[in-house]
């Protein structure tokens, strides 16, 4: 009798409803956090490798190379100046999208979102500026397009020299380059969807038909067509409405590229410096 009750007891038990709200009585996610912020930190813990890996290169050919060369004045690095400080503001512009987005605020995401995506294309332009000015007085590497005329002075004789600085400065540069392009449109994706396809294909093919042929930009540009058709196909395949885990993680993207950059900033710039 008694083990007939514990049956059927069982039985009534295993026919129940089995609530899964309670927190922390199954699976917790890793550390706390959802996988997508996970995802991202594991991205950024190997992309990592490869900044850190860029920049041995240089420190290492900084140390072994004598002389190494100070090309680098007070125009450079007031321009970088700029640069860097349009990170830091767009790092702060950043967290303020994050908050307004943890607070259901649909409208001042957006525009914070636009704000940072506003500073990183001005460091874009900043920095392709100044490589086009360096380019032109000869700071150059083999593959770059050759300028009309030929340049002569201090750059030159550096990528003549010293082609070690041109090779590891463009190198960490262009790499960083990328990474902020890329953080753009991701930001954009996150913050206007399907409206910021036009809006990039517009970009890439006015570079296209305005950046000279001579210009090594105009090679550089096809990376935005590259970022629409990636957009293009995560929009169409697996549409959605970004949310504020979202916003998040792509906040942690752009916080590290501009980490990056503090560690370039003074590395590249300001101890190539030449104070006269």
């Amino acid at each position: 009798m008694a083990d007939a009750t514990v049956e059927r007891a069982v039985v009534v038990h295993q026919d129940l409803p089995v609530s899964h709200t309670a927190p922390g009585a199954y699976e917790a996610p890793l550390f706390g956090a959802y996988s997508k912020k996970v995802g991202m930190w594991l991205f950024l813990a190997s992309d990592s490798l490869t900044f850190g890996a860029l920049l041995f290169a240089f420190s290492y050919n900084r140390i072994y190379t004598t002389p190494w060369p100070t090309p680098f004045h007070a125009a450079s690095i007031a321009n970088a100046s700029i640069m860097t400080a349009c990170l830091l503001s767009s790092s702060l512009t950043m967290v303020l999208g994050v908050f307004a987005s943890q607070r259901r605020d649909r409208a001042w995401t957006r525009y914070w979102l636009l704000a940072t995506m506003v500073f990183g294309t001005a460091f874009l332009v900043l920095h392709g500026m100044e490589w086009s000015k360096l380019i032109g007085e000869g700071l150059t590497i083999p593959g770059f397009p050759k300028p009309a005329a030929a340049a002569s002075g201090e750059l030159a004789e550096v990528s003549k020299n010293v082609p070690q600085f041109p090779a590891t400065f463009f190198g960490l540069t262009a790499m960083h380059m990328l990474h902020v392009t890329i953080g753009v449109i991701y930001l954009g994706v996150v913050a206007f969807r399907k409206l910021f396809l036009p809006i990039l294909g517009a970009i890439w093919l006015a570079g296209y038909l305005l950046i000279p042929s001579d210009n090594v930009f105009h090679y550089g540009i096809h990376a935005l067509l590259l970022g629409l058709i990636v957009a293009a196909i995560i929009l169409f395949l697996k549409p959605k409405d970004y949310d504020a885990h979202d916003v998040e993680v792509s906040g942690l993207y752009w916080h590290f590229v501009d980490l990056v950059w503090m560690f370039i900033f003074p590395l590249v710039y300001l101890m190539s410096t030449r104070i006269n």
